[in-house]
């Protein structure tokens, strides 16, 4: 005779006592020694080592809409970059700016708040769900590439400020985007397989964003962002039923005081303000020149809290943004060249579209088709290193 099968009410406890093992605070005296260094290396980092895989639990097509969606939010980061880029000139003319060092800020604003506030929307994804993070981040970017676009209707000033404020929904998605990743594919081929959609999807976005601005400035160039604002909205609504909601690290605290802790605001503040005003200092003296007092003060304070940030880490913080102790010496290099990459990077995408728009004189589209080959190139290269990863491991 079979034992009889657990009442309902049984099954709800079982199901309530494991919700809580999934919230369960984290302590360092409950952590393991890992087998290796490596893999050490990538649980100090935060890095998601599950041991079954969500991503098994889905349906092919559902997999599929998912790995998209998460992909999107390279690609529209990098077309949202691009699609500036592409037209930059148009929006000079038409906002009646001659000064290069302050077109330059089209493009800056949004690239300043894409890097910066991705120090803290990590946190925000660990306490609060890496889902409903990503869906108000592309939410946010939608909201805000609608008013980039009916900034036509008012002046520069706006249509900067709504680029700078742009850019917090890409540094939103980005950062748990890459967390569902993690958290829903167990570590093997597969995972680094759709790591490597991800990073091919930088390249094509660019391109994306390229072709259709240069296309919409056929006909008005502000339905360069109204259409993008509408294809974020829809990825946003898309992304609400086809992600699934993986497990929490933690639960969030109920005390405001403890939320505070937690979320590190403190750090995740003084980290912001300094990268914040070094980068507006950056790009700003190129407008006005050094012999500007502001541009000179905003950069000794961004150098000055640098240090702070540091301190505030390494003392102070109960739940540090970054984990200082996990940057051993292969890391701190890696961050290194990954650092300077993207320096260059930021340097030879501008200035190669200004050689063939203005040295050359071709249009958004005509200079887009001469970029194409790098997007190919880099979506290659992107896949390439996902393939060699799992040889190599």
């Amino acid at each position: 005779m079979s034992p009889p099968s657990p009442s309902r009410s049984e099954r709800t406890a079982v199901q309530d006592s494991q919700s809580q093992e999934e919230y369960e605070p984290y302590s360092p005296s409950q952590r393991q020694e890992p087998p290796n260094n490596g893999e050490k290396d990538s649980q100090d980092l935060g890095l998601s080592h599950t041991k079954s895989s969500v991503a098994e639990t889905l349906s092919l097509p559902r997999e599929v809409l998912f790995v998209s969606c998460v992909c999107l939010a390279q690609l529209m980061t990098q077309a949202g970059l691009a699609q500036t880029v592409a037209i930059i000139h148009v929006i000079g003319d038409h906002f009646n700016i001659t000064n290069p060092g302050t077109l330059s800020w089209l493009i800056a604003g949004y690239s300043l708040t894409v890097s910066t506030f991705i120090l803290l929307s990590g946190r925000f994804g660990d306490v609060f769900g890496y889902k409903r993070m990503f869906i108000i981040g592309f939410a946010w970017f939608s909201v805000w590439s609608m008013v980039a676009g009916l900034a036509v209707y008012s002046n520069k000033v706006l249509f900067i400020f709504a680029r700078v404020l742009q850019g917090i929904g890409p540094s939103i998605c980005l950062p748990n985007g890459l967390a569902l990743f993690g958290a829903t594919y167990a570590a093997g081929n597969r995972k680094n397989l759709v790591f490597a959609f991800f990073g091919a999807t930088a390249p094509v976005g660019a391109m994306i964003g390229a072709v259709f601005a240069g296309l919409w400035n056929l006909v008005w160039w502000p339905w360069t962002f109204w259409t993008f604002a509408i294809g974020l909205a829809g990825i946003s609504v898309v992304s609400s039923f086809v992600i699934p909601e993986p497990p929490r690290k933690t639960r969030p605290e109920t005390t405001i005081s403890g939320l505070i802790q937690q979320l590190d605001l403190l750090g995740g503040l003084v980290g912001v303000t300094a990268l914040v005003l070094f980068n507006f200092a950056w790009n700003q003296a190129g407008v006005v020149g050094w012999d500007k007092a502001y541009v000179i003060v905003t950069l000794i304070l961004g150098i000055l809290l640098a240090p702070v940030f540091f301190y505030i880490e390494m003392r102070v913080a109960k739940s540090p943004l970054i984990p200082f102790q996990a940057f051993s010496t292969d890391v701190s290099f890696v961050c290194a060249v990954i650092a300077c990459e993207w320096a260059c990077f930021g340097i030879l995408f501008y200035y190669i579209w200004q050689f063939a728009e203005v040295i050359r004189s071709a249009s958004p589209l005509k200079a887009t088709a001469w970029i194409v080959p790098v997007a190919i190139s880099g979506a290659c290269a992107s896949v390439a290193t996902g393939k060699l990863l799992g040889l190599l491991r």
